[in-house]
């Protein structure tokens, strides 16, 4: 049986075509809806939205004993109508999915933060449009509903929402800068919609009749610009450019997705991490381009991932020769090396029909970079901007201008759930024991029932317990709590799992000022080059006097953060080795290690045991690590003797003298 509700035709515009009868088939059958009245679309005259939820079916598996968790297959209609009488650019709305949606497929748009289908929106999505971005008015368009409003056919699956509920999202809105939404309403049980209005106390130095968006700030920039055009193909220049004082890339990896079956024959400056063709040869290109030998070609994959190349290819001329290339996926800050915080280079693209000319360009969508041991970046769709202009290399010819040119933003971002890769312990010259990093830091084994706990605090441990990986610490850290009368876990807790760990030991208080040590850890296979750290200290950074092994300032702009690197010759933090004797000594950590001295002139209150003498964040490499969730403590309720400080400070000059 189905179920057609009657349409309201009375003042139905041409854009109101959503509101007609819908069907909801749920485990085979079918679920009447209550009628859903037509559009208020003669009522706004804004940007209206409105989300259209048209069918739903359970699908396997069969979880009777687990409703909550049973999937169903959803469809649902998303529709963007300007009704406005300025043109909308770069349109974005925001669905609040709520039901642990995994979107299939969706008509008209890409994910604004860059994933690619099937994705999880359970905590809501961004659409941007695409391929056509922009909703022009009626005005100019003469009415023209193609070109003022575009429909999304979403396809899905979402948990736990049977007949006969509805599983609709939480809200729409317009997130472009400028509007405002009302609060959505509800038109029977399965159509949402809203309308957003220009905010008349936003201002912006933007022109409506620009022909280019503006170019906008991120932590990373990559610029794709279109250098060379023939019919068939093209070379574009892919520039990536770190702008973030701690954002850091090693090792990079960049990945986009195709949306016109191109592939790429050549590179300069890079390389596929993959070199295959057969997709051509056996897809629409080969059946396009019969005269041409595939086994030329580098990449047909629909998402290629692509790797930088390392410094020795930097003069290549068959692979080199591009500037900001071949550094081995490096991309540093630019208050480290200002040179070394770009990366490019040169690719040259093939296209398919109907795009056969040479003004036809479509960038890749779905952007996605990464690297080892660095932040996570989420990126937004390419965006169009005025073509990028390029120095003539002597310097006597005018600039050159790309024929076309788009800009990606990317920034840093922290997934839910995700966990760091790197941690932290503390020490204390008033205290013999060390608080480790916390248990499961950078996340633990999904099995691990039978070997350790990961909810139990991690044991403290002697000194020398730092120096070895946590497998050979076990009889150090028992017979260090047997010593100290420690609670021992049973299970023992599993290890921090970190790939970089950092010790933060405070060396000395004294009256004048104080001092502390911090020692970096490489417990990887890979080595670190050119690697820093960062260490936010909330109220003693005013302090900071010097760093006696690392260059270190205090950043402009970054909350009273230290920023230290290794000096040249010692920003080489080495990866871990075989002990003396390798089958009986434990494997070596990488180390560095410098102690750093602070005043206490002008801050007031300054408790350094308390707490004021130990970071509220650390960073490696750009990459934010775990810190314990407690302090080191005082046996003598925080009094500390004369003599222990007394030591404390000898020590320190001592070493200051052995610097010297």
């Amino acid at each position: 049986m189905s179920l057609y509700p009657k349409a309201h035709s009375k003042n139905m515009a041409p854009t109101t075509f959503l509101s007609l009868f819908l069907l909801i088939s749920v485990a085979g059958q079918t679920t009447p809806v209550a009628e859903a009245p037509a559009p208020a679309s003669d009522d706004c005259n804004g940007i209206l939205l409105q989300y259209v939820f048209t069918s739903g079916s359970k699908i396997k598996p069969t979880l009777k004993s687990n409703p909550k968790n049973q999937p169903y297959k959803f469809q649902s209609i998303l529709s963007i109508i300007n009704n406005g009488l300025d043109e909308l650019k770069l349109w974005r709305v925001f669905v609040g999915f709520q039901y642990d949606e995994l979107l299939v497929s969706a008509s008209n748009v890409v994910l604004a933060d860059g994933s690619s289908f099937p994705a999880k929106v359970g905590n809501g999505t961004v659409f941007a449009g695409f391929p056509n971005a922009d909703l022009k008015t009626a005005v100019e368009t003469a009415g023209d509903a193609t070109q003022t409003s575009v429909q999304v056919q979403i396809k899905g699956t979402q948990f736990g929402v049977g007949s006969p509920n509805v599983p609709m999202p939480s809200n729409i809105s317009l997130v472009n800068d400028g509007f405002i939404c009302l609060k959505p309403s509800m038109q029977g049980k399965s159509v949402m919609q809203v309308c957003c209005n220009k905010d008349p106390k936003f201002k912006t130095n933007l022109t409506l009749d620009e022909e280019f968006s503006p170019r906008q700030d991120g932590d990373l920039t990559i610029m794709y610009d279109i250098l060379r055009t023939y019919d068939s193909n093209y070379w574009a220049q892919v520039k990536i450019a770190n702008h973030n004082t701690l954002g850091r890339l090693d090792n990079w990896k960049l990945s986009w997705d195709w949306m016109k079956d191109e592939f790429i024959w050549e590179m300069k400056g890079a390389y596929p991490s993959v070199v295959d063709t057969s997709e051509c040869v056996f897809g629409p290109q080969g059946n396009f381009y019969q005269s041409l030998d595939f086994s030329n070609g580098l990449n047909c994959e629909r998402r290629p991932t692509i790797i930088d190349l390392p410094l020795e290819k930097t003069n290549d001329t068959k692979l080199g020769m591009i500037p900001f290339c071949c550094r081995n996926g490096t991309i540093l800050p630019p208050a480290m090396d200002p040179s070394k915080s770009a990366s490019a280079f040169q690719i040259n693209v093939f296209k398919m029909p109907p795009d056969l000319n040479r003004s036809s360009f479509t960038p890749p969508q779905n952007w996605k970079i990464e690297g080892r041991l660095n932040p996570d970046y989420k990126c937004g769709p390419p965006v169009r901007v005025s073509p990028s202009q390029f120095p003539d290399p002597s310097g006597l010819l005018p600039d050159t201008a790309a024929f076309a040119s788009w800009q990606v933003i990317c920034n840093i971002t922290q997934p839910k759930g995700a966990s760091p890769r790197c941690c932290v312990s503390f020490s204390a010259f008033y205290n013999e024991s060390i608080i480790p990093c916390p248990t499961c830091s950078c996340g633990c084994p999904s099995n691990t029932a039978r070997t350790c706990s990961t909810k139990a605090p991690a044991l403290l441990l002697p000194s020398q317990a730092l120096l070895v990986p946590f497998e050979n610490r076990t009889k150090m850290s028992l017979a260090w709590a047997d010593i100290n009368h420690l609670p021992v876990s049973n299970p023992l807790p599993c290890g921090d799992n970190c790939g970089v760990s950092i010790n933060w030991h405070l060396f000395t208080d004294y009256r004048g000022g104080w001092s502390a040590r911090i020692t970096l850890f490489n417990w990887d296979d890979t080595s670190f080059a050119d690697w820093f750290t960062a260490v936010q200290l909330d109220k003693a950074a005013l302090g900071f006097d010097a760093v006696y092994s690392f260059n270190g300032t205090i950043l402009d702009g970054v909350n009273n953060t230290l920023f230290m690197q290794g000096l040249e010759g010692l920003n080489y933090l080495v990866a871990e080795t075989d002990g003396a004797n390798p089958e009986k000594d434990p494997r070596v950590p990488g180390k560095q290690q410098s102690v750093i001295s602070f005043t206490k002139k002008n801050i007031p209150g300054i408790n350094i045991p308390g707490g004021d003498g130990f970071p509220t964040k650390i960073f490696f490499n750009g990459e934010e690590c775990s810190l314990p969730k407690i302090l080191p403590t005082s046996s003598s309720s925080r009094r500390i003797s004369s003599f222990a400080v007394t030591t404390s400070i000898l020590a320190l000059v001592v070493f200051m003298l052995m610097r010297q």
